[in-house]
């Protein structure tokens, strides 16, 4: 059921044989929505409570959330104070996981092909463009590729992850910082645009000479050939759920203003080095107190019953501290007339 619903994230996720107005409502990013679906089919199980996610982008779930449309927003690219501020939100953080590369080469074993940040750039601006070119060798001894054309990849729509690999790819490369910069939707210099983690993995899949970004899970489930990247180590760590938490372990979320925190291009020899967390937006005014009393029971159930389940798809879990700190936030700052709607234990 989870492939089934994973390969149709473009449309909305609904759990349970039919939305009900006693579902939960929410749309954004595509990047969690593996482990979100998984969730949901759990607790709808156990609460009879079902979630109805539109996996359209985290650009599309700010714009949702912004909007009141649904209950929660989530979204890869977290908001400074002053746009939460701007907007009445709160956000905080839910799962992370890892940004991978992934390539479409005929003979190629995952985990075989290494890449600099840097070459990354130089691939994604347009100056590398077969996957003979010799600066790929250079980092590739004995690996012999084929003269193919590099066919580029990248989300069209706004995202998250998107946002997380332009950021990745600016702190690499002064020229991609300078031509391209970082945010969720950018004018790229060269390639094919698909719609979500699926989309990206979809092209990549039916392209030969492709190459493309995605969160692991889904590189993971259409077992797509994902390619190794230099960490500021110096290392080639595999994209795993322990060196997506080793980019995590001297992360301070108490120091986090509105907890705002990118987990790029951390320090360790096993730390993968585009791992980022994904969040969930909400109004801090609920105008539904039962709505918003849903949402948060929703997420404080997937804290305590959902880590099982997210390790299972390579995602990380949240540390219990920060777990503790996000739930005295719901406390304080997410009410209904002026009543807390959360109660921290």
């Amino acid at each position: 059921m989870l492939k089934t619903l994973a390969a149709a994230l473009g449309a909305a996720l609904v759990i349970g044989s039919a939305a009900s107005a006693a579902d939960i409502s929410g749309a954004g990013a595509t990047f969690p929505a593996p482990v979100y679906a998984k969730w949901a089919e759990t607790y709808r199980a156990q609460t009879g409570t079902g979630l109805n996610y539109q996996a359209i982008g985290s650009g599309g779930g700010i714009k949702q959330i912004q909007a009141k449309t649904v209950a929660f927003g989530a979204t890869d690219k977290p908001l400074k104070v002053d746009e939460l501020n701007k907007s009445g939100l709160y956000q905080f953080p839910m799962v992370m996981g890892g940004v991978t590369p992934i390539v479409n080469l005929p003979g190629m074993k995952p985990g075989q092909i290494k890449l600099t940040g840097a070459l990354l750039a130089d691939i994604y601006l347009g100056g590398v463009k077969r996957w003979s070119d010799p600066r790929i060798a250079a980092l590739n001894p004995g690996v012999r590729f084929p003269n193919l054309p590099i066919t580029v990849v990248h989300r069209s729509d706004g995202s998250g992850t998107s946002f997380q690999w332009t950021s990745y790819l600016s702190m690499k490369s002064p020229a991609w910082a300078k031509q391209v910069g970082a945010n969720d939707a950018v004018q790229w210099p060269v390639g094919l645009g698909g719609k979500g983690n699926d989309g990206v993995s979809a092209f990549v899949k039916q392209t030969i000479g492709s190459i493309g970004y995605v969160e692991y899970a889904y590189a993971k489930q259409n077992r797509a050939t994902y390619v190794l990247v230099q960490n500021k180590a110096g290392q080639y760590p595999q994209p795993v759920a322990a060196n997506f938490a080793a980019a995590a372990a001297s992360a301070d979320w108490a120091k986090a203003p509105g907890n705002y925190m990118l987990l790029l291009d951390q320090p360790g020899a096993n730390t993968w080095p585009i791992t980022a967390a994904t969040f969930i937006l909400v109004h801090k005014t609920q105008a539904n107190a039962i709505t918003g009393q849903q949402v948060l029971k929703f997420f404080d159930w997937a804290y305590k019953s959902g880590d099982a389940s997210a390790a299972a798809l390579d995602y990380v879990p949240m540390p219990a501290a920060v777990k503790t700190l996000v739930r005295r936030q719901w406390a304080s700052q997410i009410k209904a007339a002026g009543k807390a709607l959360y109660t921290a234990g």
